[in-house]
């Protein structure tokens, strides 16, 4: 079966759904995530398919006419100051686009207030036929993949699944070894990119707090096969998944351009899984 990726809003960030979805059907993705509901951070534009009418219909169109499936929208996130009942709009417009999925994360240590939250919104995405799917960041409330199993067992829900982003997972400490012991059951698609080693040439890197953390992932990831995660172990503990590229790299943007970056990010992973014989 042929590898299917998604180009993930993050890639690209600041471009609109219209602008995404032609971009990852000019450049050969087979699917798109893009983010419709907004982190709120400082600069960064809102695509509120649920308030603005004309963009939700723009959107529309844009997939049908690119023949472009929307795999997943984000993100659901679990914080304290955040309503989760806010989300049910964004889940029926994404719903109405033909979304399988919806991404969230957890922003807080207090799990057992974090795990009602997620069972409350693992719920809330039933009703439209969605999956919740909660990624662990090192840095973040719920930290590796122990933690994630955790609260999935807890909860319970068919449809809550964990989603492994490479460059967290290697962050973490989180092994395709460990992976691949894991029920499959658990996960229903990848993030990819590539990551630069911490100061002791490992993936792994123990402060949290550490700049690298967060600035490689936020504005510095790497082409795959230009760091040091074990992209190619952990995509084979999980055969036959999508791959979702997020890889923002401003840099590589300024130079490449949305479309240059898109296109070079999937021509990288493609390179890299055939130099592995994957």
């Amino acid at each position: 079966m042929p590898r299917k990726f998604s180009l993930a809003y993050l890639t690209i960030p600041g471009t609109d759904p219209v602008e995404q979805i032609r971009i990852a059907a000019e450049t050969g993705y087979d699917s798109v995530s893009l983010r419709t509901i907004p982190m709120h951070l400082p600069g960064e534009p809102e695509f509120l398919l649920d308030k603005d009418k004309a963009l939700f219909e723009a959107t529309k169109a844009a997939l049908k006419e690119y023949n472009m499936p929307l795999m997943d929208i984000e993100l659901a996130r679990i914080r304290p100051d955040l309503d989760i009942a806010e989300y049910e709009p964004a889940f029926e417009k994404a719903a109405e686009l033909g979304a399988s999925d919806v991404l969230g994360s957890v922003w807080t240590r207090d799990v057992a207030w974090y795990t009602d939250q997620v069972g409350k919104v693992a719920e809330m995405a039933k009703k439209y036929g969605l999956c919740y799917n909660i990624e662990f960041l090192p840095w973040a409330g719920m930290r590796n993949l122990q933690e994630s199993i955790t609260v999935v067992d807890a909860v319970g829900a068919d449809n809550l699944h964990i989603m492994v982003d490479t460059l967290h997972a290697g962050r973490a400490g989180v092994t395709a070894a460990e992976i691949a012991r894991t029920d499959k059951k658990y996960f229903r698609f990848i993030h990819l990119c590539d990551g630069p080693a911490g100061p002791d040439g490992d993936p792994v890197l123990d402060n949290i707090k550490d700049e690298l953390m967060v600035f490689t992932a936020r504005e510095g990831r790497l082409y795959p096969g230009e760091g040091v995660m074990d992209i190619a172990g952990m995509v084979s503990a999980l055969p036959g998944l999508p791959l979702s590229i997020e890889l923002p790299n401003l840099k590589r943007m300024a130079e490449l351009g949305a479309e240059g970056h898109a296109r070079r990010c999937l021509e990288t992973a493609k390179e890299f899984f055939a130099a592995k014989g994957l």
